[in-house]
C-alpha cells in the first residue's frame, strides 16, 4: 500500500528529489488514498524492509521497537504479542488472551484485514520476513477504519515492480529455533508481478511448556490490466500449534524464571497437567481491482477467510470452525479549481462478517482433548461502515474533514440452552478533522481532532462471573462501546544538511490528549471486564533518524505517555475472587491511579554503520528500554523497567553478477537482564500469591544464511 512518489506528486508540491530522498514518507495509511507524509495531518510512521530484516523475523516486537508511541512485547519469545499504540491495547493480556489475540489496534496485510470484525487480532498469517514494509498511523483513525482503530498497522508484501528474483533462507538460533523459508518473485509483464513466500518455523522455547511450530504462505499477483485499470490477487495461510507457559508470582519469578505455570493453588490443574495450547489452520484469499471511472479513481476488493481454530483452555477443549468475509469499496475524485486551490473526496464502505459453530468439551486429562460436550454454539459479529472525507488545498494550507457511521452487531445462537440465544447491536458516529500548513516544502506543522469508537469483543462481553458463571444473559449488559476524544499537534521536518558531520536530518513529533469513556478493565485473567467512567492520557512522542557522514545513521524513537483512571468507581463485589458478604453494597473508588499495562515511558535507539569502503557489510547496535508501570487498577503489583541491549551483522557477498551469499548474526539482551516481558493485567489473587509475570529471553543468537539469486 506504499505509494510511487509519482502518484503522490499529484497531489504534492514537493519536488521530485525530495520524493525520491525520502520516498518511505509516501503512504496511503493515514487518508486511504496515496499523499505525501508531510501533508497528511495524522503520526504516521513507514518503515522499509532494511530497517527490521535483521531480526529473527518471528514477532512483531521486532519490526516496530522503531515506531513512538508503539510498544510491542513478546509473551514467550513467539509471536503470540501484546500490542499498544498510545494506550490503545493494553487490555490484552490474560488468561482469555491465550488465542493471542490484540485489542485495540487494527492490522492488515497488503489491505486485507487481519483484525476481526469484534477488534480482535491474531497474528498466525503475519510473516515479517515476507514483509517489504510497514505503515503504521498512530492517531486514531476511526473516522475512516472504524472499530478499533486506536493505531493501524499494515504490512505489504508485494516486491517492487520488476523485481525477479529466487532466495532460500535457513536460520537458527537458541532455544530450539529454527527457520527455513523460500521466497520467488517474477514480472508479468510491464507494471505486473506474481511472487510466493513459504516459511517454516519451529522454536523449542526457553521457558518450559512454550514450544511453538508455524508455516505460513504468502502469495500474491499485481497485473496492469490497462492504463487506468490494475488488478491484484493476493493470498495468505498458516498452520501453527502454540504451548502456553502460563504467568507466574513474584516469587516464582525470581527464583526460576524458566518454569511454567504449575502452582495448583492457583491453577488446578495446571497449565502444563492440561498442556494449554492452541492450534490454527486458517488462510484468506483476496481480490482487488482498481478502475479509473470519470476524473476519479475506483477501488473495490473482497475477501474470503475459513478458519479452524483448536484450543486446551480453562480445563476445556475447544473447537472453534469460522468464516471471516467482507470487502470494501472506495471512490476518490481530484478537483483542480485552480493553480492553488484543490479539492480531494473519498467516500466508501467496508463490510465484514464473521460466524461459525464452536464446541466446547470438558478438557479429559488422559486424552489430551475432548471429555464430555459442554457447550455447542454460534457466535458471529458483523461490522458495518460508511464514510465520507473531503480535503481541500489551497497554497501551502491543508483543511481535511471526515465522518464514518459504523454499527456492529454480535449473533449468539445456543444450541444446548436456547434460552441463552442473544443479539446486540452497538452503533458509533466518528468525526475526524485536521488541520495542515506546509512552512517549506521539507516541514510542515498539524492539528487534528478526531472522535474514537471500540466495541468490546466477543470474548469480552460475557456477564461478571462473581456468584459463579452467569447462565441468564450471555452478553453483558453493563458494557457500552469505548469512545475516545484525541486532540493532537505535530511537527515534521527533513533536513538535508550537506557537508559537515551530519549529513540529513528527518524527525516528526507529536503531543496528544486523549480522553476515553467506558474503558474496559478486565478482571480474574479476563473472565470478564468493567468500564472505567473515564481515563485520560497525555503524551508526546519523537521519532527521528540522523545520517553522519562515512555511513553512521543514529535512528530513534521515544515515547512519553501519562495516564490517569480519572472516574472509576465499581462495586467492590466484583473486585473479589469469591463473593464476601461483609463488602455488600460497598463501593471500590480507584479514581487517581493509572491504567494499568501501560508504561509511562518507553524507548530504542539504533546505532547503524555502513562503512563506504565495503558497502556489503552492516553492522547495527540497538537499546530498548521500557520504565515501570502496574499490572492491576489498583497500582498494588508494580512492573520494574528494563534495559536490553542487541547487536547485529549483515554482509552480503557476490558470488556472480546475478547471485550472491547472504550472512546474519544476531546477539539478544546481550547484558543478560532479567524481566518482564509481558503481563496479565489484574490477577487473580491466592493464596499462593498473584500470577501475571511473563518472563522474557535471556541472552540468546541467532545466525541466519541466505542464498540469493536477481535478474
Amino acid at each position: 500500500m506504499i505509494a510511487s512518489g509519482q502518484q503522490a506528486l499529484k497531489k504534492s508540491s514537493t519536488s521530485r528529489d525530495t520524493l525520491q530522498y525520502n520516498a518511505a514518507a509516501v503512504t496511503v495509511v493515514a487518508t486511504r488514498q496515496p499523499e505525501y507524509n508531510l501533508e497528511v495531518p495524522l503520526a504516521t510512521t513507514v518503515l522499509p524492509r532494511e530497517q527490521f530484516e535483521l531480526n529473527r523475523n518471528y514477532g512483531l516486537d521486532e519490526a516496530l521497537s522503531l515506531v513512538p508511541g508503539a510498544l510491542v512485547q513478546s509473551r514467550t519469545g513467539n509471536h503470540d504479542v501484546r500490542v499498544l499504540i498510545r494506550g490503545f491495547g493494553a487490555r490484552g493480556a490474560g488468561e482469555r488472551s491465550n488465542a493471542g489475540t490484540s485489542r485495540g489496534v487494527r492490522f492488515y496485510i497488503d489491505g486485507f484485514p487481519e483484525t476481526e470484525p469484534d477488534g480482535r487480532t491474531a497474528f498466525d498469517q503475519i510473516d515479517l520476513g515476507a514483509t517489504q514494509a510497514v505503515e503504521v498511523l498512530r492517531s486514531n483513525a476511526s473516522a475512516l477504519w472504524g472499530n478499533a482503530a486506536g493505531g493501524v498497522v499494515n504490512l505489504s508484501t508485494v516486491p517492487a515492480l520488476g523485481s525477479r528474483y529466487v532466495i532460500a533462507e535457513i536460520g537458527t538460533g537458541s532455544f530450539g529455533f529454527l527457520r527455513s523459508a523460500l521466497r520467488l518473485a517474477s514480472p508479468l509483464g510491464d507494471a505486473s508481478i506474481a511472487y510466493l513466500n513459504l516459511t517454516n518455523t519451529s522454536f523449542d522455547g526457553w521457558r518450559e511448556h512454550s514450544r511453538s511450530s508455524n508455516f505460513q504462505f504468502t502469495a500474491g499477483a499485481v497485473a496492469q490490466l490497462a492504463e487506468r485499470s490494475r488488478l491484484g490477487i493476493f493470498a495468505v495461510g498458516a498452520s501453527n500449534t502454540f504451548r502456553i507457559p502460563g504467568p507466574l508470582t513474584e516469587a516464582e519469578f525470581q527464583s526460576n524464571p524458566q518454569k511454567a505455570q504449575d502452582n495448583p493453588a492457583i491453577y488446578n490443574p495446571t497449565y502444563v497437567a492440561r498442556d494449554e495450547r492452541r492450534s490454527n489452520r486458517l488462510g484468506r484469499i483476496g481480490v482487488r481491482l482498481e478502475q479509473g471511472l470519470g476524473p476519479g479513481e475506483l477501488m473495490m476488493q473482497v475477501f474470503a477467510q475459513p478458519k479452524f481454530l483448536q484450543r486446551s483452555e480453562r480445563n476445556t477443549f475447544r473447537d472453534f470452525t469460522r468464516y471471516h468475509i467482507g470487502g470494501s469499496a472506495t471512490y476518490s475524485l481530484p478537483i483542480e479549481i485552480s493553480e492553488d486551490l484543490r479539492n480531494y473526496l473519498l467516500v466508501g464502505m467496508d463490510e465484514q462478517y464473521q460466524d461459525g459453530a464452536i464446541l466446547f468439551y470438558r478438557y479429559n486429562l488422559a486424552t489430551g482433548g475432548r471429555g464430555p460436550l459442554q457447550t455447542n454454539k454460534r457466535e458471529g459479529a458483523e461490522n458495518t461502515g460508511v464514510f465520507v472525507q473531503d480535503e481541500i488545498v489551497y497554497g501551502p494550507w491543508s483543511l481535511l474533514v471526515g465522518l464514518r457511521q459504523d454499527w456492529l452487531t454480535y449473533y449468539y445462537a445456543d444450541f444446548l440452552n436456547p434460552r441463552l440465544s442473544d443479539r446486540r447491536t452497538f452503533a458509533q458516529l466518528s468525526p475526524k478533522i485536521g488541520l495542515t500548513y506546509r512552512l517549506t516544502d521539507l516541514a510542515s506543522v498539524y492539528l487534528n481532532f478526531g472522535r474514537g469508537v471500540e466495541i468490546p469483543a466477543g470474548n469480552e462481553t460475557d456477564p461478571p462471573s462473581v456468584f459463579g458463571e452467569d447462565t441468564v444473559r450471555v452478553i453483558n449488559s453493563l458494557l457500552q462501546p469505548i469512545r475516545s476524544d484525541t486532540y493532537e499537534a505535530g511537527f515534521k521536518q527533513i533536513l538535508w544538511l550537506g557537508g559537515g558531520i551530519v549529513r540529513a536530518l528527518s524527525y516528526d513529533l507529536a503531543v496528544y490528549y486523549i480522553r476515553t469513556w467506558n474503558d474496559l478493565i478486565p478482571y480474574r485473567g479476563g473472565r470478564f471486564y468493567l468500564s472505567a467512567g473515564r481515563t485520560d492520557r497525555i503524551g508526546g512522542e519523537l521519532g527521528f533518524r540522523i545520517d553522519f557522514e562515512q555511513g553512521v545513521s543514529l535512528l530513534g524513537a521515544a515515547t512519553l505517555l501519562q495516564t490517569r483512571l480519572t472516574e472509576y468507581v465499581i462495586d467492590s463485589v466484583y473486585t473479589q475472587a469469591s463473593y464476601n458478604p461483609a463488602l455488600d453494597g460497598k463501593k471500590a473508588d480507584l479514581s487517581g491511579n493509572k491504567m494499568p499495562g501501560v508504561p509511562s515511558f518507553f524507548t530504542t535507539l539504533r546505532l547503524q554503520y555502513t562503512p563506504a569502503w565495503l558497502e556489503r557489510l552492516r553492522l547495527e547496535v540497538e537499546m530498548r528500554h521500557v520504565g515501570s508501570y502496574y499490572a492491576d487498577d489498583r497500582n498494588t503489583f508494580s512492573v520494574p523497567a528494563y534495559t536490553v541491549f542487541d547487536v547485529g551483522v549483515r554482509y552480503e557477498q557476490p558470488i556472480s553478477e546475478t547471485l550472491s551469499l547472504i550472512g546474519e548474526v544476531r546477539g539478544m539482551n546481550l547484558g543478560n537482564a532479567r524481566y518482564v516481558a509481558s503481563i496479565w493485567i489484574n490477577p487473580d489473587v491466592t493464596s499462593a500469591g498473584a500470577a501475571y509475570i511473563e518472563p522474557g529471553l535471556p541472552r540468546n543468537f541467532f545466525a541466519r544464511v541466505l542464498v540469493q539469486q536477481r535478474w
